[in-house]
């Protein structure tokens, strides 16, 4: 495939994403990635333990999570005592995205227009929760 036809290739969809900076009183510091998910009204998401890659080469381990509404979105503040998730979460990035290619719901190639993430990464299902999250070069992963 030419850079001309990977061009005039039509996404899957384009939608909101949001990564929060979640310091939970139990888990601890994380960052939780959640996409939306056009027509389904629901976020994906995912929890690293550590800040999101900016830079070709690093790796980081992702846990699927349960579905979250679109609600946090533009969530940032606290979370109460005794409720799942209770911390405080700040809005490390937000933006768009694009979903370009989906391969047997195993390997999904995206491209983030944020503040921080730009440009396109792979999110690569491994096994169980476990998924993979690299940024790409403009050649591929």
């Amino acid at each position: 495939m030419t850079r001309k036809d990977n061009k005039e290739r039509k996404p899957i969809w384009t939608a909101k994403f949001v990564v929060h900076e979640h310091h939970a009183k139990r888990a601890g510091l994380h960052y939780d990635l959640r996409l939306e998910v056009p027509k389904r009204k629901i976020l994906w998401s995912f929890a690293s333990r550590h800040k999101l890659p900016l830079k070709v080469g690093i790796r980081r381990l992702l846990i699927r999570q349960e579905d979250h509404d679109p609600y946090w979105l533009d969530f940032e503040g606290e979370i109460p005592p005794g409720e799942y998730g209770a911390g405080t979460l700040k809005i490390w990035d937000k933006g768009e995205y694009t979903l370009w290619s989906r391969k047997n719901n195993k390997v999904f190639v995206l491209e983030f227009k944020g503040k921080r993430l730009k440009g396109k990464y792979a999110l690569v299902h491994t096994s169980g929760d476990n998924y993979l999250f690299l940024k790409m070069t403009d050649k591929g992963v």
